[in-house]
């Protein structure tokens, strides 16, 4: 299994349940497919560098997960299927990539905490 970390736009109309919804469809998707999420974060609603489909802002979220290679094509599928996402980023993390990640979620629960 490789780690992946994917960032993804939710549209700024949805309702908090409808963001829940798509969140949790993809949360179960990675599931079905003998994943495991190993951070989920909800970075909420921010500016976009340049407007998408008329938005100016959009719901951040991230999912750091590892799953088996041959299941990132069919969660790609998803995310371009579901008109509630308006653009997606899916990367392989190597080595250093899963340092910098550990140490950002450290930062993160750090931050909490406080």
């Amino acid at each position: 299994m490789n780690q992946y970390e994917t960032v993804f736009i939710l549209n700024p109309v949805l309702s908090e349940t409808q963001i829940e919804e798509a969140v949790q469809k993809f949360i179960e998707f990675i599931k079905s497919h003998k994943g495991t999420i190993t951070s989920q974060e909800n970075w909420g609603l921010k500016k976009l560098a340049y407007p998408i489909e008329n938005k100016k802002s959009g719901f951040y979220h991230l999912f750091e997960f590892a799953i088996p290679n041959e299941a990132i094509t069919p969660l790609e599928i998803e995310f371009r299927r579901d008109e509630r996402i308006m653009r997606y980023l899916t990367v392989k993390l190597d080595k250093h990539a899963l340092a910098w990640a550990e140490k950002r979620r450290k930062k993160n629960k750090a931050k909490s905490k406080a």
